[in-house]
């Protein structure tokens, strides 16, 4: 196996563990603190979404930090409607490794290439759903955008002295899924059945959103599994970052800063949390925003469908065509 396939192999595993936290609460029952920042939600014939958190927290004086989890690859409205919420903030603290001296990225300019591996999976994975990249869309320029991250040149060097690469992350994962095996399945699943779902999600007119459904389930089940995202705690990819993010939120609220929103990973929000509460905050509301739309649409048949169907049809009958 080459380097740069277990690179992507491990990027994938990371990734999906950065978004997957995805749990199918009950609206009447969610908590004002989920367990998780991110949910598949099914709401049964009116549809179903892949959801993320924004806990708002206060303390004694008044001031309010609201964790607004993201997701990297979403709708476009959701990215949107983030932008228009971030407006009334005095701060936002959002995430973003990057170099020191380089420029901030500009809404609607195309990102630039990359060989970060989770980068390159992020990439595919908005082309392949059909979804927007957040850094395409959301204006980090406004003047209240406030840096809380490592910058490149600190987070690789805080990685080289750990030893900390994307393979060794992937083998802990790797590990703990050899050590907690989820329960056992009923029955195997039958192979002609799972072809036939495979083609009629591919034929379907609604092929985007039936593949984005098969996903969001499959973050789902991974995060039930309860092999969460405790391998990331003390990394320098979560627990470093979120660090930095803290050190920059101490600041802001010495400042006086009345509103203030943490935009980061849902997989850093549980931790953050913790550390708001030990600083004095209480949460006081939760609201989800949708960001896949899942809603499937009425299962016409696709073109493709008729042209495979007319094929066989042919073939399998050739004296019902004219012949000239």
């Amino acid at each position: 196996m080459t380097k740069s396939l277990r690179q992507s192999l491990a990027a994938t595993v990371i990734l999906l563990l950065t978004i997957a936290s995805a749990r199918a609460d009950s609206p009447a029952t969610q908590p004002i603190e989920p367990k998780q920042f991110m949910r598949f939600q099914d709401d049964g014939d009116r549809g179903r979404s892949l959801q993320t958190a924004v806990v708002s927290y206060r303390n004694d004086s008044g001031q309010t930090v609201r964790l607004v989890a993201a997701i990297h690859i979403a709708e476009r409205e959701y990215y949107e409607q983030l932008n228009a919420d971030f407006a009334s903030d005095d701060a936002v603290l959002y995430e973003l490794v990057k170099p020191k001296d380089s420029p901030l990225p500009e809404p609607g300019a195309e990102a630039p290439a990359s060989d970060n591996p989770i980068s390159a999976v992020q990439h595919l994975m908005k082309e392949v759903l059909n979804l927007s990249f957040q850094l395409d869309v959301i204006d980090y320029t406004k003047p209240n955008f406030v840096h809380a991250d490592l910058d490149k040149e600190t987070f690789e060097k805080l990685q080289q002295e750990r030893g900390e690469t994307f393979e060794e992350l992937f083998m802990k994962q790797l590990m703990q899924a050899f050590t907690q095996p989820p329960p056992e399945q009923d029955a195997a699943a039958d192979p002609q059945e799972t072809i036939n779902e495979l083609v009629a999600v591919l034929t379907r007119p609604d092929m985007e959103r039936q593949i984005k459904l098969l996903v969001a389930r499959q973050l789902n089940e991974m995060e039930q599994s309860g092999k969460g995202l405790d391998v990331l705690g003390g990394t320098v990819i979560l627990g470093e970052r979120n660090k930095a993010a803290l050190k920059v939120l101490a600041d802001t609220l010495a400042q006086g800063k009345r509103k203030i929103s943490i935009f980061y990973g849902a997989a850093h929000m549980p931790d953050l949390a913790e550390h708001l509460r030990a600083m004095g905050f209480t949460p006081v509301s939760c609201k989800w925003n949708t960001a896949w739309d899942l809603t499937i649409r009425p299962n016409e048949p696709s073109a493709m469908q008729k042209l495979l169907s007319e094929a066989m049809r042919q073939f399998t009958n050739p004296d019902s065509h004219d012949s000239n």
